[in-house]
């Protein structure tokens, strides 16, 4: 059994930003903070204050998270990057609607003394007779992960403690944000107040500015005359929020976030709606009888059917039954749909599992496909336009040292550098059937030789192919030609530019996928200079279809796919700034030296060079932690700490320096993932580093404390080359099945019925027990999701007892 909590995030679009730049516009990103910890940084937008990023991310959270708060930020090159404002969300708005927020959110300015992190370390007593205590003692032991006030990247904190109008002071601990005080303060209580509270609070002292506030904890003394004593850990808190003068002025942001919280039972819980599931698949394909796959078509929504999809993808893929599966929705699809020129153009249960399928298993395909001519592109940056509303002189430049280029040369420019690209990227899908995974080019094949069979005529012809090319190219290669980031493809967004050349791209490949030049050019008239490359790039395209599904699982074949799913198994690559200390301190001001980093499935590897030797690594079973560095230590923001155990048990730590925050958040949820069941891990460690020998975090001097802080195991990104997981994948088919149960059973009589009548003969019982098998597992399952909440409750109840006594 496991709780897992998955926040789903969409950062659609924003409107109405102030402006911030000289340029009369901004260069918007957005931050995104679980906690106040950074996670995910969105490409910066230049020139507008109406961004669209379209980037979604799926972020596994801890069960205690609190909120999650978005920040729009201007980009600067010459200066501190500028706050336009945030959005935030608690978790308990997030929990109370299900299906998620949706909608157009108001960004606020920030308020300094709401922005607080960190948690504190108290222990209050109250002292004398047990009947009638006299006195109130709050002892002030340590705190963590303190909000950096000052340019060091750290604080002086303080605490002040107030009761019945008196007020007590802690010693200042500088340049620290996991300071250690062990101060008691005490306080004559008083009878006569109801309801009285003791606040504790943090603050940043400042010799010459005012203090900053970090935070408080209020505590209701009245509430604690029963247990006479509360020890622990508190979050501090924000002081009250202030009227803002800016309140709808600073624009908004277009969000979708949606939190899933889920309790994963053991597998053998799942398998008997697995086997169902399977059953299902492979009965249709023999019987073509109303079953479940037809039901979960028939029942889905577009609100869900996306989800739903993935998550029915990932369960056959790891039952095996993926070609099964989708072969029984392309049946569904063509029995449905009698016009072949809409098919498979809808979002269809079909469409959808079929794009989910490319995503999960042809990524890296469409990496190694797409990857050398779109950063030809990039690093290109030509001009280039055919719309000559749009051609922009000044953008082109000159021909010579004197002639500026006409209109006319831009065009003919445009097109030579289009069917350049063009032909660069015909000739790379071409030599792809080489290369490309026997699982995608079996599904192509089946839905090749179902819709030949379902358009047999002359006239039908182009359908089997268009049908193939309204997946690979319609919703798997032009999309991620148009916006490489959102396919990992690249780290950035384009500029204005590029962005146009790859628009005109994926128009020319969209063209050639629809098989058709006339309804293009004829729409589009300036697209005409295009139409011998869009001519000969159709006859590619086929002669490629043609040799995708003439494939067999031949001896090559196989022996190919299965090198390419060893190559899928590596999970990241690349260079970073690494630093290894063993026994020793940090003396040198750069101690950074550049690697390329493998991780694989059993080691963390790295050299001087992709291609030499890994003559270091690290075993992943000897990882006890995979942690963030704080930024006073190296200056750097995005500097991670790996702290490994050698053979004789003896600690050692790898620092890693990033780019930026999203590949320093990718490297630790990939190590985290990768060490997933590491059993000797480290509960809590030190942000900091061990330095004139001093921890900088806390400043304890002995080199082996255990920590400051609390690990973070449990936080990471949902990538696309995550490891299948079974019994998640059926909890959610689980989830999805309960909430249409009822919908379902009407749906599968009606269905049923029909099928009788038109047959003149009774239901066939074999088709009403299967219905029956269906609510009866899920009633199984959700029993036991009840007992085991009960079982929880009572836990708790009892510890809260202990408590007590």
């Amino acid at each position: 059994m496991a709780k897992r909590n998955t926040l789903f995030i969409r950062i659609v679009e924003g409107k109405n930003l102030p402006i911030k730049d000289i340029t009369g516009s901004s260069d918007p990103y957005c931050i995104v903070r679980i906690d106040n910890e950074a996670i995910i940084r969105t490409a910066t937008i230049w020139k507008t204050l109406s961004p669209f990023w379209g980037e979604e991310y799926n972020v596994h959270v801890p069960p205690s998270f609190h909120n999650v708060s978005l920040y729009v930020m201007d980009e600067d090159n010459l200066s501190r990057d500028d706050v336009i404002g945030k959005v935030s969300i608690s978790k308990e708005a997030l929990s109370v609607k299900p299906q998620g927020l949706d909608g157009w959110m108001n960004l606020t300015e920030i308020d300094p003394d709401e922005e607080v992190q960190g948690e504190i370390h108290l222990q209050i007593s109250l002292l004398g007779d047990s009947d009638v205590p006299r006195k109130l003692r709050c002892r002030v032991l340590e705190a963590r992960d303190l909000a950096k006030k000052d340019r060091n990247g750290a604080s002086d904190p303080f605490v002040r403690v107030r009761y019945n109008g008196k007020t007590h002071e802690s010693a200042v601990v500088k340049k620290s944000c996991y300071p250690r005080w062990n101060e008691s303060f005490e306080f004559e209580l008083d009878d006569t107040l109801a309801d009285s509270l003791l606040s504790v609070e943090v603050w940043d002292w400042d010799l010459v500015s005012r203090n900053d506030f970090l935070g408080k904890v209020l505590f209701n003394i009245n509430r604690l005359q029963s247990a006479q004593q509360e020890e622990g850990w508190f979050r501090l808190g924000p002081d009250k929020p202030k009227h803002s003068q800016y309140e709808g002025t600073l624009g908004s942001l277009r969000l979708q976030l949606r939190l899933r919280d889920e309790t994963v039972l053991p597998s053998s819980h799942y398998q008997p709606l697995t086997e169902l599931l399977c059953q299902s698949v492979e009965t249709h394909l023999n019987g073509n009888w109303p079953d479940l796959i037809m039901l979960i078509d028939e029942t889905t929504t577009s609100e869900n059917r996306q989800e739903v999809a993935t998550n029915l993808v990932k369960l056959f893929l790891g039952q095996g039954l993926i070609k099964e599966f989708l072969d029984v929705l392309f049946k569904l699809e063509l029995e449905k749909n009698t016009e072949p020129n809409t098919l498979f153009r809808s979002n269809s249960l079909a469409s959808k599992s079929m794009e989910s399928f490319l995503k999960v298993a042809g990524m890296q395909y469409l990496h190694r496909l797409l990857g050398p001519i779109i950063n030809r592109i990039f690093e290109e940056k030509k001009y280039v336009e055919l719309d000559p509303n749009k051609v922009e002189l000044k953008e082109a430049g000159c021909t010579g040292l004197h002639r500026l280029q006409t209109e006319a040369d831009v065009i003919q420019q445009s097109s030579s550098l289009l069917q350049s690209y063009l032909s660069e990227l015909m000739a790379a899908i071409l030599q792809s059937s080489s290369y490309c995974p026997l699982l995608l080019c079996q599904a192509f094949q089946q839905l090749y030789q179902r819709v030949q069979a379902r358009f047999p005529d002359p006239e039908y012809r182009k359908v089997k192919f268009i049908a193939v090319t309204s997946f690979l190219c319609l919703r798997f290669i032009s999309p991620a030609i148009m916006s490489p980031k959102l396919f990992h493809l690249r780290e950035k967004h384009a500029d204005a530019r590029t962005s146009r050349t790859l628009l005109l791209l994926a128009k020319a490949v969209q063209t050639i996928g629809n098989m058709d030049t006339l309804v293009c050019c004829s729409k589009e008239p300036w697209m005409v200079p295009l139409q011998p490359a869009i001519q000969q790039g159709i006859a590619q395209l086929k002669d490629f279809i043609t040799r995708l599904v003439s494939c067999h699982d031949s001896e090559d074949l196989g022996l190919q796919t299965r090198m390419s799913l060893q190559c899928g198994s590596m999970e990241k690559e690349g260079f970073l700034l690494l630093h290894k200390t063993k026994d020793k301190c940090i003396l040198m001001t750069s101690p950074f030296k550049k690697y390329y980093v493998t991780l694989s499935k059993d080691m963390l590897s790295y050299s001087r060079t992709q291609h030499s030797k890994k003559n270091s690594f690290i075993s992943l079973p000897k990882i006890r932690a995979v942690e963030k560095v704080e930024e006073k230590c190296f200056g750097s923001a995005n500097v991670m700490q790996i702290i490994s155990s050698d053979d004789s048990g003896q600690q050692e730590t790898l620092y890693l320096d990033c780019k930026s925050v999203n590949e320093l958040n990718q490297w630790l949820s990939a190590l985290r993932k990768a060490c997933s069941h590491n059993t000797n891990t480290m509960s809590c460690y030190h942000p900091g580093i061990y330095k004139a020998d001093r921890w900088s975090c806390c400043h304890q001097k002995e080199k082996t404390d255990p920590g400051c802080d609390k690990t973070r195991h449990g936080v990471t990104l949902q990538e696309w080359y995550d490891p299948l997981d079974p019994d998640l994948e059926a909890q959610l088919i689980y989830r999805h099945l309960s909430s249409v149960q009822h919908t379902m059973s009407d749906k599968y009589y009606e269905l049923i019925k029909q099928e009788a009548d038109d047959a003149n003969a009774d239901q066939d019982p074999k088709k009403v027990d299967s219905i029956t098998r269906l609510f009866t597992i899920l009633q199984d399952l959700h029993d036991a999701h009840t007992a085991l909440e009960e079982e929880e409750r009572l836990k708790n109840k009892n510890v809260f007892l202990e408590l007590q006594t």
